[in-house]
């Protein structure tokens, strides 16, 4: 029998869509849904769900972004057929995507049952939401906003890319939160900061989903809930990255800090008196 049902799995398809890409945790904000649902944080099955259903949320990026990646993938295409078309920025960019990835995978694969063990904790989520809010105002306060996209290079990426290894050990800290912060110090432009988080996650977010397929499906999930959850998401997940991508333009990341420290005070006074188990 499935683990979620279709009304939970709507529910936690909205949760998804809408804090994946905000600097606050889907992880976090999932973990503590299922806590309010009675739904066991721990179990394999639903930390297989989480993970595909952020397929929706990547998918609404490869829909909003359609033009660019395109862009970037035939760049990369013309640099491999040719050499003198491989000094494009896109044709760089799109192998600095693949470098960056690589230390997230590696890290992921070889820490994966620390991950779904000790580190799924609630007290993981509470300390690293607050802690994850310290190098996001800190980072905000320190870059200078001074370098756009195209002044992006390996060297970024791979920082940027790496930076997202903090999510993925400290469920709470936020991915787009650790990447967004890092494009920060490294003087990038918030718009700017913002895009390079969202390439880097396609594939580190694409992978983590389909690797965690088959196991969702073993655990016992229906394959209904799972087709609910990544649709939700991904109508969700769209207004959300339009939506950011307008706000960073203009306004801090103050707001975002404020609110995840708000969330993270919240769930030590639950976790405290028992409202959640951890």
């Amino acid at each position: 029998m499935s683990t979620i049902d279709i009304g939970q799995a709507t529910v936690l398809g909205i949760v998804e869509g809408v804090t994946e890409f905000l600097p606050v945790s889907s992880t976090g904000h999932l973990k503590i849904t299922e806590g309010l649902m009675g739904i066991p944080v721990d179990d394999k099955a639903v930390v297989a769900f989480t993970a595909v259903i952020q397929v929706g949320a990547i998918a609404a990026v490869l829909v909003y972004f359609f033009k660019d990646i395109v862009r970037i993938v035939k760049a990369w295409g013309r640099g491999l057929a040719h050499r003198e078309e491989r000094h494009h920025h896109d044709y760089k960019f799109a192998w600095w995507v693949i470098y960056a990835t690589i230390p997230i995978v590696a890290v992921g694969l070889a820490a994966k049952p620390l991950i779904e063990g000790t580190l799924a904790s609630l007290w993981v989520v509470a300390g690293s939401l607050i802690v994850g809010s310290g190098l996001m105002w800190a980072a905000d306060q320190m870059g200078r906003h001074k370098r756009g996209e195209d002044d992006t290079t390996l060297k970024d990426a791979m920082l940027v890319g790496s930076s997202q290894i903090l999510a993925l050990l400290f469920p709470g800290f936020s991915r787009s939160g650790a990447t967004m912060s890092t494009g920060l110090i490294l003087d990038l432009e918030r718009v700017a900061a913002t895009r390079l988080s969202f390439f880097l996650g396609i594939p580190a977010l694409t992978g983590a989903g389909l690797y965690e397929l088959k196991d969702a499906i073993g655990a016992g999930v229906d394959t209904l809930p799972l087709v609910v959850g990544t649709a939700v998401s991904f109508v969700v997940a769209y207004a959300s990255i339009a939506w950011l991508l307008k706000f960073v333009a203009k306004h801090s990341f103050n707001a975002f800090v404020t609110y995840r420290i708000a969330v993270g005070i919240l769930l030590f006074g639950l976790l405290t008196t028992g409202v959640l188990t951890a």
